[in-house]
């Protein structure tokens, strides 16, 4: 699936997974330039602004974990929270391997003070129950975070590199992989490993800047909270802006908008 294609006029980018035989090593590039484009729309659309260092902590955040879900099986339903003690922020991704769906947000407001910063992935895979891994780490690099979590909590290496503005790579490794080799790469390589090392292609996979939410979603999370207490949710007013907890996206919703939801799904 390339970037031209698309499904009820979404696009998508395409992710293109190989192996390194030899090496034992899956690697992928990718150009996020127009995952980027969709994010800016989504900004401009909600009316969302963050600041320069937020966005460009966000936008690497977005490569490496498109780059992250690309490399899983399909059927997983992942999401990272990654706090950083300096900034004071937290970075949330979420994504889905079944449909190529990613997102990402970022939260400056509530963030608690800790001794080191975190790393979270919650991971669902298929009928299975939830995991959460934790894993902490030093520093405020994306990369570096990453390439921790991998180091701990995956226990096997990976390594990614920005490889030009916009464009990320990957090198994971895999069982009796080469050691030497894989920690001489430097970014440089990584856009002639088909050159330089026999290489089969394992995959294509389309990822898409989509959330899923709508306003519909908004109203089934705020009903029982107005059917409990509808003052306390309104203080008053008429109306409330709420922003999706995986997107920041913004939704203006009405006492009228709650109660005719809670009449038509009231006993269903």
């Amino acid at each position: 699936m390339s970037d031209e294609q698309s499904n009820e006029g979404t696009q998508y980018l395409e992710i293109r997974t190989r192996f390194a035989r030899g090496r034992n090593v899956l690697f992928a590039v990718a150009d996020f330039s127009s995952l980027y484009v969709d994010y800016y729309l989504h900004q401009r659309d909600n009316r969302l602004q963050i600041g320069h260092e937020e966005d460009r902590m966000l936008k690497s955040a977005l490569a490496l974990f498109s780059l992250h879900c690309a490399s899983r099986p399909r059927n997983e339903v992942l999401a990272w929270t990654v706090n950083f003690q300096e900034p004071l922020l937290n970075l949330f991704l979420g994504g889905d391997t079944t449909t190529g769906d990613v997102v990402g947000r970022v939260y400056t407001e509530n963030v608690k003070r800790a001794k080191e910063n975190a790393f979270y992935q919650d991971l669902v895979r298929g009928n299975r129950d939830p995991h959460r891994s934790v894993v902490g780490f030093t520093g405020s690099d994306m990369i570096a975070a990453v390439e921790t979590f991998y180091e701990y909590s995956e226990q096997r290496p990976a390594r990614f590199f920005e490889v030009q503005p916009e464009v990320f790579g990957i090198l994971a490794a895999h069982p009796d992989y080469d050691q030497a080799w894989f920690k001489s790469v430097v970014k440089e390589d990584m856009l002639r490993l088909d050159e330089q090392e026999e290489v089969v292609d394992i995959e294509r996979r389309g990822l898409r800047w989509d959330c899923g939410c709508d306003q519909g979603r908004i109203l089934n999370v705020l009903s029982p909270t107005f059917e409990v207490d509808p003052e306390g949710l309104f203080q008053n007013e008429e109306l409330i802006e709420v922003n999706c907890s995986r997107c920041a996206g913004k939704y203006r919703i009405t006492r009228e908008m709650l109660e005719a939801y809670v009449a038509e799904h009231s006993g269903s």
